[in-house]
C-alpha cells in the first residue's frame, strides 16, 4: 500500500518538482513547510529522521497543485468579494 510520503515522492518525480517548488504550492494553501521539515518527508524509511506525512499536507498539497496549474479559483457569481478577498485575485 502506498503511504502518503510515497504519492508526494512519485508527484515530485513525474511533475519533475524540486522542494523549492513543493514549498510554493503548499503556500498557495497557507500552509507553511521548512526546508528541512520537507526534506524530512522524502528520506528513506529507515533513515532515523524519517517523518511520515499526513492527510493534512497530502491534501493541501494536492489543492495546492490545482491552484499552482490552474491558477486561483474563480469567485463564483453573486458571491460578493470583500476588500480583504480583492488582494488575492
Amino acid at each position: 500500500m502506498l503511504t502518503n510520503n510515497d504519492i508526494l515522492k512519485k508527484l515530485r518525480v513525474a511533475l519533475s518538482l524540486k522542494n523549492e517548488d513543493i514549498i510554493e504550492i503548499l503556500a498557495l494553501e497557507n500552509f507553511k513547510i521548512s526546508k528541512g521539515a520537507l526534506g524530512d518527508i522524502f528520506r528513506n524509511e529507515d533513515h532515523p529522521n524519517y517523518v511520515e506525512a499526513g492527510d493534512q499536507i497530502l491534501r493541501n498539497f494536492l489543492n495546492g497543485l490545482v491552484t499552482y496549474k490552474r491558477g486561483p479559483r474563480p469567485t463564483p457569481p453573486g458571491k460578493q468579494v470583500h476588500a480583504k478577498d480583492e488582494s488575492a485575485t
